[in-house]
């Protein structure tokens, strides 16, 4: 499924429930916002995109402890959950995504390609990661998909 249908979908389950949603993008930079705000009549139920791009930018925007960015890394769980739960302030359902879209920044330990995501959905903090394989358009392209696809499947 396109980014487009998942969006058309996730607007219906949003304002089925009469929800907003917010995004926390990292590694995206707004990507996940825009496809949202690609739909017409998407001020319905999207309420907000907070690009956070720098470790700054996660503290200042979104609340996340500049403390918890220095002991894990910026992608890592804690510091997704961490955005998920700040972007949760302004609306009822949010995204965060922190990642290493490449071609340079990977590790042994977080290869180009690793993504930390994070869903709140009526409360509910959920995360995981995932690694995709491609260049840095791929990556994000694959990123901006499962972001969406898991709000979708955590609407129910």
């Amino acid at each position: 499924m396109d980014t487009l249908q998942l969006c058309e979908q996730l607007a219906r389950a949003l304002q089925d429930k009469g929800w907003m949603m917010a995004t926390a993008e990292s590694c995206t930079g707004g990507m996940i916002a825009a496809r949202c705000t690609d739909l017409a009549g998407s001020s319905n139920w999207f309420e907000r995109g907070l690009v956070t791009y720098s470790n700054a930018a996660k503290s200042q925007l979104l609340g996340v402890p500049a403390d918890l960015i220095q002991q894990h890394g910026a992608v890592s769980e804690p510091v997704a959950r961490a955005m998920a739960s700040g972007a949760a302030k302004y609306a009822q359902v949010s995204v965060a995504v922190t990642g290493i879209a490449g071609p340079s920044g990977g590790s042994a330990d977080k290869p180009v390609g690793t993504v930390w995501f994070a869903w709140c959905v009526g409360g509910q903090l959920s995360s995981e990661c995932r690694v995709f394989d491609g260049d840095r358009a791929s990556v994000r392209e694959a990123t901006v998909g499962h972001a969406l696809q898991g709000l979708l499947n955590r609407l129910g």
